[in-house]
């Protein structure tokens, strides 16, 4: 016999969750169905990217010149205290050597005087404040011993010092191999967002860049207007248009911001710092851009990660970043913060 019970019916929450799933469902399949695929960015937002990867690449370069720079001074400072060490060694043994042949000497005329065992001792300081034995010296004893004390004393002294700045090198080749991880880190980005650009777009990109370099080159002051060691610092620079920026480079072949600026300066004579945050405190600072004179150091940016010469009309002449070669701009194309007289 057939049932004719009811079906049961599903609970009001089953009901809302069902309702609910199915609703989501649909929401869901609208917007799978109305989504666009992720758009590729334009070569102007390429560039608007890399731009910033190469600035903050260059200030990672800064840092990383601070540092070769710190090391090359500790790697100096530490061959030198190295060299007065081995030479305070020498003359601490040829003076030992004169406290034996005194020894010698007097035992060949009859036995080593007690106050000679004491010079011969491992703690001649010891000996010193014995003040009651002093008249058994001779005023040459004396002396000698009281020159081998001040050499122990500054040998050791110079030793201790020469290991704070061995320390001290470590830490800054550390921090050498971080900045420069850093800087590739950056510059490995940048490729990749310029090998995502088709060879147009390449191409087009490198078309800007020439024209905005050859825009720039075309109102430059002329060398003849520059004099002193300014403008031999700037004629310098302008032997060097056209090569490459490396991270790092000094010269003579390649540079960076501001190891052109230092080397320019060094072929006029003149030393300066080698980054630009220390080339900012490294003369006099001019505020207003028409104060500025050509062969001026301009210094870019609120942290003052990038400097250029400025070559009149306008212009700066720099090593720009990564991928680019020392030339002419405009100094409106980077937010000037002031200039630096030598």
């Amino acid at each position: 016999m057939a049932s004719h019970r009811r079906p049961k019916q599903p609970s009001r929450t089953r009901v809302t969750v069902l309702t609910t799933a199915a609703a989501a469902a649909v929401a869901f399949s609208a917007n799978a169905a109305n989504a666009a695929p992720s758009e590729k960015p334009s070569v102007d937002e390429v560039k608007s990217q890399v731009d910033k990867l190469y600035e903050e690449a260059e200030q990672a370069t800064e840092k990383l010149d601070g540092a070769t720079e710190k090391q090359e001074k500790l790697q100096q400072q530490i061959d030198d205290l190295q060299d007065n060490v081995a030479r305070g060694q020498e003359e601490l043994n040829d003076l030992r050597d004169s406290l034996g042949s005194m020894a010698t000497a007097q035992y060949r005329t009859g036995g080593i005087d007690p106050s000679v065992q004491l010079f011969l001792s491992a703690d001649p300081d010891d000996y010193l404040d014995k003040a009651s034995t002093m008249d058994q010296l001779s005023n040459q004893q004396v002396e000698t011993l009281k020159e081998v004390q001040e050499k122990q004393r500054a040998l050791a002294q110079q030793r201790e010092e020469a290991s704070e700045k061995l320390k001290d090198l470590a830490d800054t080749r550390t921090e050498l191999a971080k900045n420069k991880k850093e800087v590739q880190a950056k510059l490995a980005d940048a490729n990749k967002l310029l090998n995502s650009l088709t060879a147009a777009e390449k191409a087009a990109l490198d078309a800007k860049e020439t024209q905005a370099a050859t825009t720039s080159a075309g109102s430059a002051a002329p060398a003849s207007s520059a004099s002193g060691r300014a403008g031999a610092a700037y004629a310098a620079a302008q032997t060097k248009l056209g090569s490459p920026y490396v991270y790092g480079g000094s010269g003579p072949s390649s540079f960076d911001c501001s190891g052109l600026t230092s080397w320019a300066y060094a072929q006029a004579g003149v030393s300066i710092p080698r980054t630009s945050e220390a080339q900012a405190n490294a003369g006099t600072r001019i505020y207003s851009q028409s104060d500025l004179e050509v062969g001026d150091l301009v210094i870019f940016y609120g942290d003052f990660h990038h400097v250029g010469l400025y070559a009149g009309n306008g212009q700066v002449l720099h090593a720009p970043y990564t991928g680019a070669v020392v030339r002419y701009e405009s100094i409106g194309n980077m937010p000037f913060q002031f200039g630096v007289r030598i």
